[in-house]
């Protein structure tokens, strides 16, 4: 039976590793940069217009936000890395939270999202690598798609292919959370993975 992702809730923010929730539900990781849209591919997936928050200014998911969808599945928010202007002591302690968070996460999938338009990060590949390690699928959702015109797509697809050397098994999927596209495969692909 798929997962009804019109029916989710929000349950917890995570600011340190006791708060994590670990009750044997799935859990589907969301990773992205800052400014990539992360809560909007979210809302997207979930039907809904803001329950991922989507700040003005990037950096505004400082915790690990869990999303139960269905009753049957989580849904997990990871703060955003890269852009947001924030203190030092602030970024060491959202590393520290995220490396905990891999370090003891039962991450049934990871979904990184990436920027269509750029080049992967340092820090996308880190989290690339993260995701990696723990064993469990990782989708690249290139989101942004709806920025970029129907010439520029392939290259820009074969350039995030290239830099975080993905092998013939990863899924790369071209995804706008403006305009709804890869939507449909994001949810069969995750209700693929909750089997």
């Amino acid at each position: 039976m798929s997962i009804n992702f019109g029916k989710a809730e929000f349950i917890r923010s995570a600011g340190a590793r006791e708060q994590f929730l670990w009750d044997g539900l799935p859990q589907f990781a969301f990773a992205g940069r800052s400014n990539v849209g992360k809560s909007s591919v979210i809302n997207r997936l979930l039907g809904r217009k803001n329950l991922a928050y989507v700040g003005s200014s990037p950096g505004k998911t400082t915790q690990v936000n869990y999303f139960r969808v269905d009753g049957r599945v989580y849904l997990v928010d990871l703060p955003g890395y890269g852009y947001a202007k924030v203190s030092k002591a602030e970024k060491e302690r959202w590393s520290r939270l995220m490396e905990s968070y891999f370090q003891e996460a039962h991450i049934t999938a990871g979904m990184l999202i990436v920027d269509v338009r750029h080049k992967p990060t340092a820090n996308d590949l880190t989290m690339h690598s993260w995701f990696r390690e723990t064993g469990c699928p990782e989708i690249v959702v290139a989101n942004k798609l709806d920025k970029l015109k129907k010439s520029q797509i392939a290259p820009a697809l074969a350039l995030i292919q290239e830099t975080l050397e993905l092998r013939e098994e990863d899924v790369l999927l071209p995804f706008s959370a403006e305009k709804g596209t890869g939507k449909e495969e994001l949810i069969r692909l995750l209700n693929a993975a909750a089997e």
